[in-house]
């Protein structure tokens, strides 16, 4: 009997010890430290830092903005109309279960491109009406006083801000479309065994949303282009659950995780590609390429704009990767030496700074073997057909460059990708190699 009675407690221990066990590896998955912001607050706690809000799609955007800066055309301007929430699903509890941000996910989209195209702002312009009603009341001033004819012809001084009109820039296109459609539980399955109430559990369900937008020229309104796009999310739970009494203790433990793809950045990321594919269309450009940049595998670990920066960097920091190394002096030795020869994205061009380079390369190569590096920007993605194609264009561009400079000797491909195999060699960062060359033996 005795032992009968002591059999609950030392359940019951073993339970607490349980518990606790579950606190601290639960409290070990959340990073959080406190801090005291004022010296009579008490601590508060801080969590991880704010970072820019990267998407798959970020490596596509920004390959496509430099493919488009690399055309060297005017940029276009383009607007975003609204872009709302059609799908009419809400929750008294948590609200709409879809963004009513699509307007601005787009905004950032196109922002994405690294000033590829320029933004007219239509979405929200009251603060700019405004300014502009108080302009024609003559009651807007910037603090400096302006001459304007006066009525007899002569000069005046005033004040306020004199305004001619035409100092709002006309956009050529504007986006406009909505989130379509919101659908639960397409499939889910799963299982849930229990014996005595005490047993695991596991499921897994999935559902989808899509978005219909379009690109719409805004001098005529004709539709340039429309999409339609869809993306399901899979979400899992699994868990054990206790549920019982020992002696005359109640033990009731769940334990457990369950996760799903972000719903909102799952939207995100679908109107960034429909964004992409319409300002494809309006500038009739294939973006097909850049979107092997996007997917499936893993965020990029830099924001678009970062990796646009480097795409459209000036070309005397290309130059810069693989400098020439000092040369034996008056002694006439040779010595092996590096140069790095950049490209415009996806052209046989050589940048703009490589006329000096060249220049450089030829002195160089007359006192010592030489290799060249031909490198592009990182996000330049081309199949594999067109790559071959364009490396022989390159190399011919090279050494044609080399010869209009004086350089006669022999200059070999000593590295080039395989045209079956990966499609290049990372080179500093932001950039790729493309070719590598020797001049001399």
């Amino acid at each position: 009997m005795g032992a009968l009675d002591r059999r609950p407690g030392r359940l019951a221990g073993k339970g607490a010890v349980l518990l606790a066990l579950l606190a601290s590896g639960l409290g070990g998955c959340v990073r959080l430290h406190q801090a005291r912001l004022a010296a009579d607050e008490v601590p508060t706690l801080i969590g991880s830092a704010v970072r820019d809000n990267r998407t798959p799609m970020d490596g596509a955007l920004a390959c496509f903005g430099a493919e488009l800066l690399a055309a060297h055309g005017r940029p276009p301007v383009i607007a975003v109309g609204d872009v709302r929430d059609y799908t009419g699903k809400y929750s008294v509890n948590e609200g709409n279960a879809i963004t009513q941000g699509g307007a601005l996910m787009v905004t950032s989209a196109l922002g994405k491109l690294g000033g590829a195209v320029t933004l007219a702002e239509r979405f929200d312009p009251t603060i700019a009406e405004r300014e502009l009603g108080y302009t024609d009341r003559r009651q807007l001033g910037d603090g400096v006083v302006h001459d304007v004819a006066g009525t007899a012809g002569g000069a005046g001084k005033v004040p306020w801000l004199p305004y001619y009109g035409g100092s709002i820039a006309a956009s050529d296109y504007y986006i406009v479309g909505g989130i379509t459609e919101l659908n639960y539980d397409i499939r889910s399955g799963g299982v849930d065994v229990a014996v005595s109430q005490l047993g695991p559990k596991a499921r897994t369900y999935t559902e989808s949303v899509a978005i219909d937008l379009r690109i719409v020229d805004t001098r005529s309104l004709v539709v340039v282009r429309t999409i339609s796009l869809t993306k399901q999310f899979t979400g899992y739970e699994v868990g054990f659950d206790l549920f019982r009494f020992f002696g005359s203790n109640l033990f009731d433990v769940d334990a457990g995780a369950k996760g799903q793809e972000p719903l909102q950045l799952g939207v995100r990321t679908a109107l960034e590609e429909a964004t992409l594919r319409l300002v494809g269309a309006a500038t009739r450009r294939d973006p097909a390429a850049c979107l092997s940049h996007s997917a499936a595998v893993a965020i990029p670990r830099s924001p678009a704009e970062t990796i646009a920066s480097a795409a459209a960097a000036p070309a005397a920091r290309l130059a810069s990767l693989h400098p020439i190394n000092a040369l034996a002096s008056a002694g006439g030795a040779r010595a092996a030496g590096a140069a790095a020869v950049p490209f415009e994205f996806a052209s046989a061009a050589p940048a703009a700074t490589a006329d000096a380079l060249f220049e450089r390369i030829a002195t160089a190569a007359a006192k010592a073997t030489l290799d060249i590096v031909l490198v592009a920007h990182e996000t330049e993605a081309l199949d594999p057909a067109r790559r071959e194609a364009l490396t022989d264009q390159r190399v011919a561009a090279v050494v044609a460059a080399l010869r209009a400079r004086g350089v006669r000797g022999p200059v070999s491909v000593v590295w080039r990708p395989d045209p079956s195999g990966p499609a290049v060699r990372s080179a500093a960062s932001g950039f790729q190699d493309v070719a590598r060359l020797r001049i001399g033996a």
